[in-house]
């Protein structure tokens, strides 16, 4: 199986900006769409946004749209999140995951996930 690592996260100010990556281990990285999800303390965990296997295609929750912007380069196996105008609502641990087929919008669709990386971003 996939094995998934994040990193990038950290403490930003309002406003700011931060860019995540995901490392994917193996050769079948574009085999997968790739997702996006965050977990805040007490809340279930969220859709960010997801992209196909060949970054065609791209979904974004509301919350997000038009700050946030996800990419991938399958020669390095990796996905980026880039995160700008930042606000203290997208505090979070931020979760790479990875589906073969089609990007969903459900965390149970995916199988394969990081281990999170915090972001926090302060007022």
């Amino acid at each position: 199986q996939a094995q998934l690592v994040e990193s990038g996260g950290g403490l930003v100010q309002a406003g700011g900006s931060l860019r995540l990556s995901c490392a994917v281990s193996g050769r079948t990285f574009s085999n997968y769409a790739m997702g996006w999800f965050r977990q805040a303390p007490g809340k279930e965990r969220e859709f960010v946004v997801a992209i196909s296997r060949s970054g065609d295609s791209t979904y974004y929750a509301d919350s997000v749209k038009g700050r946030f912007t996800i990419s991938r380069d399958n020669a390095k196996n990796t996905v980026y999140l880039q995160m700008n105008s930042l606000k203290p609502e997208d505090t979070a641990v931020y979760y790479c995951a990875a589906r073969r087929g089609v990007p969903r919008g459900v965390a149970k669709e995916y199988d394969f996930w990081g281990q999170g990386t915090q972001v926090t971003v302060s007022s």
